[in-house]
């Protein structure tokens, strides 16, 4: 049997892959490749050697690594801060936590769609290395020093899997682990097809919007309390589609 919180789970895969598909990361990713590899642009697109492939494989995943630490860190620390709120109001903690997480993701929605403009969301906190630390060691740091930004996309969507993780502490890491999976996917992909980006750049500005409707609709069934219903009705759709295709 499927559990209710594997909807939120799978929300939050979708916005890690939303996260790199931005027009903050992805027209950025072939430059972050060169940086952490010390290969030009140019020689990534157009090399075939599988030694650099696998350099370049080799680097994503300390890169990620280092993107993970952070993300998995803050997913944690959140967790706790949710459990001890709901210990401390009791009762009244689920549907509180609950509102004001729905109203957090609508607002964040609203920016992450181009509707509304939030100057201090627009702030860039990424740390900014002028020379690589060296070895795979560095590409870890520098993993860890692009998670630790606060850039105007990957900022307010990361932001409702940690509301989300607060109002649900039990199922925190679950929503951060799944994040860091649904951001690494795109990123290993797009690694071995680094020329192939283009095309996805040109249409990152609409799956922003969509991603950001998206957001608007689950804030609003978490505010009206009709997000646990609406999951149970679907879980229960896919748990007899699956059965009657068994039978």
């Amino acid at each position: 049997m499927i559990d209710v919180a594997d909807l939120t789970i799978w929300l939050a895969l979708g916005a890690g892959m939303l996260s790199f598909l931005s027009p903050c990361t992805l027209p950025l990713f072939p430059a972050y490749l060169s940086y952490i590899t010390g290969v030009s642009v140019k020689e990534l697109e157009n090399n075939k050697d599988m030694k650099v492939r696998s350099k370049l494989l080799i680097h994503s995943v300390l890169f990620l690594f280092g993107v993970s630490l952070i993300f998995i860190g803050l997913g944690v620390g959140v967790s706790f801060i949710g459990q001890w709120i709901q210990s401390f109001l009791a009762g009244e903690s689920g549907q509180f936590i609950q509102r004001i997480a729905g109203i957090f993701i609508i607002v964040m929605g609203l920016f992450v769609g181009g509707w509304l403009n939030i100057k201090t969301f627009m702030k860039e906190k990424r740390f900014n290395f002028a020379r690589k630390p060296a070895g795979y060691l560095g590409t870890v740091f520098v993993g860890m020093g692009f998670a630790a930004g606060w850039t105007p996309c990957i900022g307010p969507i990361f932001a409702t899997i940690l509301v989300a993780a607060a109002s649900n502490p039990s199922q925190g890491a679950f929503y951060t682990i799944f994040y860091v999976i649904g951001f690494a996917l795109p990123f290993l992909i797009l690694t071995f097809f680094i020329g192939r980006t283009r095309w996805i750049v040109k249409y990152s500005g609409m799956i922003m919007k969509v991603g950001g409707v998206v957001m608007i609709i689950m804030g609003l069934l978490l505010f009206t309390g009709q997000m646990t219903r609406i999951s149970i009705f679907l879980l229960e759709l896919i748990d007899d589609t699956w059965f009657s295709n068994l039978g």
